[in-house]
């Protein structure tokens, strides 16, 4: 399909007589957004990439689709916020079929429905390998968004649903075996937690907030970094998924949950929108450890928990 007439698809596609966010749709240089008043924006961006987030020899284009935009929603969950729109730029190979790329957009645009976030526009061009650009847009009330900064010596460490399942699919995939890609398998088809995340905001439960795309390991020194702090993690309370093993749970990433601290004196729900939530650690002082996050093991022993999960421009394991 010519370049003019993939941009006429996706408008039609994208179409939605829904009230919503935006008050021009395709067709214009920029888009225009409504915000609620004392609200501000929220905006984060995200490549996919086939090879490298992505084959086609695995992921069907719908879910590929999908997960280009979870990865978006994930992130405006893990601040509390609203989604709003989204901006998709596509590079794609001249010889890519025209049926991957209406697979790619319906899983894409079906996940946006759920949530009412609309495509409001992008670009499309040529490119040696698939190449999708998210940017995924939200809203917050002012001086409501949940930071990575705010986490504090005595806090609880929490987790949403089970960890490692996405990377153990991932590692059954690499090892050669066929998976049947179900709308219940978390890897190819991951639940951005929105609701949660909009939970902790208006009970202000949430003293810092990340959703786990990089693995545990790296995700939650994010928070350290940003908090001056240090974390403890309990090995045995660590919420394990299906398939996967402790070191993949830690480590392997691509779950979409979100980790959060609350204080010691908050009662978190055991579940929030249906969502278990587990408490796998507390934050401690930095000055006291040698390295960001520790992990207690089942005979009491603690040790430092290195950097294993995914990491751009580093040899992976």
């Amino acid at each position: 399909m010519k370049e003019r007439s993939l941009i006429q698809q996706i408008r039609k596609m994208a179409a939605s007589s829904a009230k919503s966010a935006i008050k021009t749709e395709i067709g214009d240089d920029c888009a225009v957004l409504r915000l609620k008043p004392v609200f501000e924006l929220l905006v984060t961006t995200d490549l996919c990439i086939e090879d490298v987030h992505f084959r086609r020899t695995w992921h069907p284009a719908t879910a590929v689709g999908h997960r280009c935009l979870t990865r978006g929603l994930s992130d405006i969950a893990a601040m509390g916020g609203e989604p709003l729109a989204c901006f998709l730029s596509l590079g794609l190979p001249a010889n890519l079929p025209q049926a991957w790329i209406n697979g790619f957009l319906g899983g894409l645009l079906a996940l946006a429905r759920c949530y009412k976030v609309q495509l409001a526009g992008g670009d499309v061009s040529s490119a040696p390998q698939i190449t999708a650009d998210i940017i995924v847009t939200g809203q917050v009330p002012s001086g409501k968004a949940i930071l990575r900064s705010g986490a504090n010596p005595g806090d609880r460490i929490y987790v949403t649903g089970t960890l490692g399942g996405s990377a153990a699919t991932l590692k059954q995939l690499f090892a050669g075996k066929k998976i049947k890609p179900a709308n219940s398998n978390s890897h190819f088809y991951p639940t951005p937690r929105l609701e949660v995340g909009d939970f902790l905001r208006k009970s202000r439960l949430a003293t810092s907030m990340i959703d786990v795309s990089d693995g545990v390991s790296v995700d939650l020194t994010h928070i350290c970094d940003e908090s001056g702090v240090a974390a403890v993690l309990s090995a045995d309370q660590i919420p394990i998924g299906k398939n996967a093993n402790i070191d993949l749970a830690l480590h392997g990433g691509e779950d979409y949950e979100l980790l959060f601290t609350a204080s010691k004196r908050a009662k978190v729900p055991s579940r929030i929108a249906g969502v278990a939530i587990t408490q796998i650690g507390e934050i401690r002082n930095r000055q006291d450890y040698s390295s960001a996050i520790q992990i207690m093991d089942d005979n009491g022993r603690v040790r430092p928990l290195p950097q294993r999960g995914w990491e751009h421009f580093k040899k992976q394991r």
